[in-house]
């Protein structure tokens, strides 16, 4: 016999009639694999597919190959030394190489679609978590073409200083909302185009040192001045560090157009790896030329410097403005692709609008919304308070692109089997390289930056969003829970301390649990669970699974877990003890089961096998007696009966049968916010103190606040009218229950009644 949970969220497939066992794992999304081909076939057939070398590595060294390398690398160098600026290019290059690793191996395992790290991680850890990464991702792309218009203002004024800054700013804009509307396949030629610019720029710096520019002396370790802004009253090497490592952002350019390539698979990790492994040997070149051409203190001082020691400074500062406008076209054609992604899967309000693309392929209203995103925020005029956040989600985006990595590798699951494969250490080292950059360049953004995503992903949760695609969310939960299993069996087997209302619930009509449903519920909350048994021998097992689904549903909705599982029976109790004892084996096992008394007595016979049977497997048992006309009444009062312990009336850990009695009365007094009275007989009168004393004692050792004792003398089935009324009396059940006794018990005490047998790992005093 097998057997499978499932979760309340089950949706039942058709019966299979050769499985004797059906259980309720039956949630797999519907098709996925056609909806998934379903999309990419929507978006195929106009549109233009990419080669590495136009969408991944143009774009990816592009922008790193940015500002920062044009107008800060000196400045850098000025305050580090060159030891200290190889060192903090080192470091910035080794996190972005590590999470570029981390990003080429997972690309080789998944068939990527559009929106890059978004798909990425949307495929591992869900749609939740994809979009709570993703949609800070598109607002710092869309904001990132602010800064590098801003930084491409700063070097048109250097050219033409009585240009209107404002008119500027929107001309770069128009040109690249122009460019980025018509086509992608524009916007890679026009970077052809910037390339040889850069390229140019740099050609320039390698003639003037082999012209003679390199004459002063390498200062190898600098004092870190600072800057001119701040008076040049010093900063720290991790204060350069955060200047210099945006520059080393950008890494995710390539694979932002991935829903395009041809080839993602191959184009992301060679493109971009190439693009990585070029720009370090720029930026480190670059370093050496700038600490032999020019002293420590015009470096500090002069931003231009680069401009103003090569060999043309025409050609540099056209660099300067082909970095900046290349890295704003990066951005303002990629930002989209992440936002008609977030809207293909249902991620944002009117997705569909966001979804659709042109006859060309283009994403069209994406382009307009970013459009309109960047023309408002360049009305604001200054970016500097939020500069920081931009950067934050970027390393966001880097740090859980290895997260996922490591997950996987982790899990050792045979869906992941990577083309491309990484030592584990490799995004390790990247998800804490991107944990320290983050801190190390603004903390307080950074909290910002988490702040914001998991906000985004609790509001996701809440949506309960359906992806196209499997992910691994169910295999880390269940290697946590292997881990905890494997632990626990590793410490002591009590489990007196850890004890919880556990129920297992056999049910031969789903109809009939539904009357109970208040008060199994009662009982197994707050952290219990109840696992719903089906006995389908007496109904028809497909109308049982949808009954039992609902059921459980609801149970779920009523803030407890719940799952269910169908046996296909003959003989009730004969099966029932089988599937009880199968379960027992169980890591997750029932600790009580849950019976409801037989109306007649012809199954008397089969219950107190079952009653028996589960105290040999030492499984508690709840044997509940409705009352026909009082049910459970207003669940106001309870009435719990302690067994006469004459004449020994001494309390100790040992309470006998009565461990289970107590626990579920204190349970269901707080859950229903009811009175409890503890009640027991004695046959003598001179037992009468003791049995109050014990009563008393057992209160105060059990924790039970605000309890009333009674002590009645003579005998339960002769006095019990003297009792006060209420809602539930609860007796211990012993293991060869007289099941007449049990029926007796309800008309005397004119209400429902409770027999519970211990399993003997509960300890109320515990």
């Amino acid at each position: 016999m097998t057997e499978s949970d499932e979760t309340a969220t089950s949706t039942p497939p058709a019966e299979d009639p050769g499985v004797s066992l059906t259980d309720g794992d039956l949630t797999r999304p519907p098709d996925e694999e056609t909806l998934q081909e379903q999309i990419e076939e929507k978006m195929a057939p106009t549109r233009k597919l990419y080669g590495t070398f136009a969408g991944v590595f143009t774009p990816t060294l592009l922008t790193i190959l940015g500002v920062i390398m044009f107008l800060r690398e000196g400045w850098v160098v000025g305050n580090a030394g060159l030891l200290g600026a190889w060192l903090i290019i080192l470091i910035s290059f080794l996190i972005i190489t590590f999470t570029a690793l981390s990003l080429s191996s997972i690309t080789t395992n998944i068939r990527i679609g559009a929106g890059g790290a978004f798909s990425i991680i949307s495929q591992s850890l869900g749609l939740e978590v994809g979009g709570s990464i993703g949609i800070p991702l598109y607002i710092g792309q869309a904001l990132a073409v602010v800064m590098y218009i801003f930084g491409f203002r700063a070097g048109w004024l250097w050219i033409f200083p009585d240009h209107s800054p404002i008119l500027v700013d929107l001309g770069a804009f128009a040109l690249l909302f122009v460019i980025a509307y018509i086509s992608a396949g524009l916007a890679f030629r026009i970077q052809y185009l910037i390339m040889v610019v850069i390229a140019s720029s740099l050609l320039s710096v390698a003639l003037a040192a082999y012209s003679g520019s390199m004459t002063e002396p390498i200062d190898w370790w600098g004092t870190f001045p600072g800057s001119i802004e701040s008076g040049f009253s010093g900063i720290a090497f991790w204060g350069v560090f955060a200047v210099f490592f945006p520059a080393a952002t950008g890494i995710m350019a390539g694979a932002n157009m991935s829903g395009e390539l041809k080839d993602p698979r191959r184009s992301i990790p060679l493109g971009t790896l190439a693009a990585i492994a070029l720009s370090f040997l720029v930026y480190m070149a670059l370093a050496y030329w700038l600490a032999r051409t020019a002293s420590p203190e015009e470096l500090v001082r002069n931003y231009n410097v680069m401009i103003d020691r090569s060999a043309s400074g025409p050609l540099v500062l056209g660099g300067l403005l082909g970095a900046t406008f290349s890295s704003a076209l990066a951005s303002i054609v990629g930002a989209p692709r992440i936002l008609q992604a977030l809207g293909e899967h249902n991620i944002l309000p009117r997705s569909d609008w966001f979804a659709k693309r042109s006859s060309s392929g283009e994403p069209r209203n994406a382009i307009m919304v970013t459009g309109a995103i960047v023309i408002v925020t360049l009305m604001l005029r200054d970016l500097n308070a939020i500069a920081p956040l931009v950067t934050m989600f970027f390393l966001i985006t880097y740090g859980m692109i290895n997260v996922v990595v490591l997950i996987e590798q982790s899990l050792r699951l045979v869906s992941f089997r990577p083309l491309f494969r990484i030592p584990r250490i490799v995004p390790f080292v990247g998800t804490v390289g991107c944990l320290f950059a983050m801190f190390i360049v603004n903390p307080v953004f950074s909290l910002v930056a988490v702040a914001i995503v998991l906000a985004i992903h609790g509001s996701l949760i809440r949506r309960h969003l359906k992806a196209p695609f499997g992910d691994v969310r169910s295999g880390l939960f269940v290697a946590v829970a292997e881990w905890a299993a494997k632990r626990v069996y590793e410490t002591a087997a009590s489990q007196e301390r850890t004890w919880t209302a556990n129920l297992l619930i056999p049910v031969e009509d789903a109809q009939e649990l539904r009357g109970a449903f208040n008060f199994i519920r009662d009982i197994a909350r707050p952290k219990g669970f109840i696992k719903i048994l089906g006995l389908a021998g007496t109904d028809d097992a497909g109308r049982m699974r949808l009954r039992l689904s609902s059921l459980a549903q609801a149970f779920q909705e009523a803030g407890v877990f719940a799952s269910w599982t169908i046996i296909d029976v003959a003989n009730f109790e004969e099966n029932l003890v089988a599937g009880m004892q199968a379960l027992g084996g169980a890591f997750f096992k029932p600790s009580i089961i849950f019976l409801r008394l037989p109306e007649t007595s012809e199954r008397d016979e089969g219950i107190g096998k079952v009653i028996e049977k589960a105290s040999e497997s030492r499984l508690g048992v709840l044997l509940f007696a409705d009352h026909p006309m009082a049910g459970l009444g207003r669940r106001k009062s309870i009435n719990l009966w302690i067994d006469d312990r004459s004449p020994d009336w001494d309390i100790s850990m040992e309470l006998g049968n009565m461990d289970l009695a107590i626990l579920i009365a204190y349970k269901l007094k707080r859950n229903w916010k009811a009175s409890l009275n503890l009640i027991t007989f004695v046959k003598s009168k001179r037992y009468v103190e003791a049995a109050q004393e014990y009563l008393t004692n057992l209160i105060e050792l059990a924790r039970i606040p605000n309890a009333r004792i009674y002590v009645v003398v003579g005998g339960l089935e002769s006095d019990i009218a003297e009792t006060p009324l209420s809602s539930l009396n609860i007796f211990s059940l012993p293991p060869d229950a007289d099941l007449d006794l049990v029926r007796q018990m309800v008309e005397k005490t004119r209400s429902a009644c409770l027999f519970a047998l211990d399993s003997g790992d509960e300890n109320a005093l515990a």
